[in-house]
């Protein structure tokens, strides 16, 4: 989180996905299911985009959300590279 500007639309959707379900002592169901993480890429990418679908859905209506792509970094170390595409309606 940034140390100013969190109330941006834009930016809660940046913070919301840097959050790991559970994280959040008073909203447990906030964030990324952590379940996902260590799954096989080819399984874990498809539950991942619809995670982070609902997230965004159910957290920050100000955004409509148009695309959420998982990228493999380096799939053997299992990093990936999120990009989602948004518009806030106003």
């Amino acid at each position: 989180m940034l140390a100013s500007g969190n109330g941006n639309a834009m930016q809660c959707v940046a913070n919301l996905v840097r959050i790991v379900r559970g994280e959040c002592v008073y909203d447990r169901v906030k964030g990324i299911n952590s379940t996902l993480i260590d799954r096989p890429g080819n399984v874990a990418r498809p539950l991942i985009k619809e995670d982070i679908r609902w997230l965004i859905k159910t957290y920050e209506p100000r955004v409509k959300l148009d695309s959420v792509e998982l990228d493999a970094l380096a799939a053997k170390i299992g990093e990936h590279k999120l990009s989602i595409v948004a518009t806030v309606e106003e």
